[in-house]
């Protein structure tokens, strides 16, 4: 049997609709509080054991239907000679920018077998632990918000220098949008390849950008991408409704939504002949959960049990979320699922 994530991904009849979270792996449960609390980030995503452990912890206590891998959108960079140090409450720093043909030509295009070890083997044990019903879903940042983090040096909203970059040396940022495409491609067959069933691509400041610029800067970089792999996709930005037909035919068997949109009218300018990710807000889990499940339920209704629809959160799960309302949501989820295929 593959695992109803998949199947889902294909817009196959299943069971229940199948339900996991962005962030489920993560400081919100006091299990991997308690891992950090010995270890950093790094040590954690880099040895296959830890790694595998914190990625196997949701599944355990939320009862999900899929393991997202644990790991940063800017792992793939580490492998192509960037030094990223992860800065408590500002996010990825680097210390060297990427700002001309020169800093994208010592970019390397690393070996993924060898460069992403540790990530492949926890991949593989995680995939050994789970039961076959359930899913290993890879990761990989997307080549805007990477370059995002890249080119401004740290977190931004307004990305100004990004987009100075994109329109007055627009061959400098093809090239680097060609090299991180190399990369992230390699990068996630190799995921494929360990044993991920299921591959997100996540682009979470790709909001930024107008419809326009998102087609002339940075859609042939994510289509390459989504097209490395020959398992199911989810192709996934925040704050990216106007751009969802374009992100559309970049690709993606699924694409995520965002909490902005009602999931009827995202889906409409997705089309149906794709599947839908989502998309209750995050901030909800941190209310009684009267109102957590009155807005599930109009997720779920508003999905119409249709084949496609994978129940997911908007965003990842805020750190301050009860370990126990995202429980009583999973099974709030599967439950109600059920009874409606019934």
């Amino acid at each position: 049997m593959e695992p109803l994530l998949v199947r889902a991904a294909r817009r196959e009849p299943v069971e229940h609709t199948p339900v996991w979270f962005m962030r489920q792996a993560g400081r919100s449960l006091p299990e991997y509080r308690a891992i950090r609390e010995q270890h950093s980030f790094w040590d954690v995503a880099n040895t296959p054991e830890l790694c595998a452990e914190v990625t196997l912890q949701p599944v355990r206590r939320h009862g999900v239907d899929a393991a997202v891998m644990f790991a940063d959108i800017m792992t793939p960079v580490l492998g192509m000679g960037v030094d990223v140090e992860l800065v408590e409450g500002v996010g990825p720093v680097i210390a060297d920018p990427v700002r001309t043909l020169a800093d994208v030509e010592r970019l390397r295009v690393p070996d993924p077998e060898e460069a992403f070890a540790p990530v492949l083997e926890a991949i593989r044990v995680v995939r050994g632990e789970l039961e076959p019903e359930q899913a290993v879903i890879g990761f990989c940042g997307g080549p805007f918000t990477v370059a995002g983090y890249l080119v401004e040096g740290k977190p931004s909203r307004e990305f100004a220098t990004v987009k100075a970059l994109m329109y007055r040396e627009p061959e400098v940022w093809r090239a680097l949008m060609d090299k991180l495409a190399d990369c992230f491609s390699s990068y996630v067959a190799a995921q494929a390849r360990a044993g991920a069933d299921v591959v997100q691509l996540f682009d979470s400041w790709v909001g930024a950008l107008s419809p326009a610029d998102y087609e002339e800067f940075v859609a042939f970089a994510s289509a390459r991408i989504l097209a490395a792999v020959d398992v199911p996709t989810i192709h996934f930005g925040t704050g990216a409704s106007t751009l969802l037909p374009a992100m559309t035919r970049a690709g993606g068997d699924v694409v995520g939504l965002d909490w902005r949109i009602a999931l009827d009218d995202g889906w409409a300018l997705v089309g149906e002949d794709r599947g839908v990710q989502g998309n209750l807000d995050p901030a909800l889990l941190l209310g009684p959960w009267e109102r957590v499940e009155a807005a599930a339920r109009e997720v779920l209704d508003r999905a119409g049990g249709r084949n496609g629809h994978i129940f997911n959160l908007g965003h990842g799960v805020l750190p301050r979320t009860d370990p126990d309302i995202v429980s009583r949501l999973a099974e709030l989820v599967q439950e109600r699922t059920v009874e409606a295929r019934a």
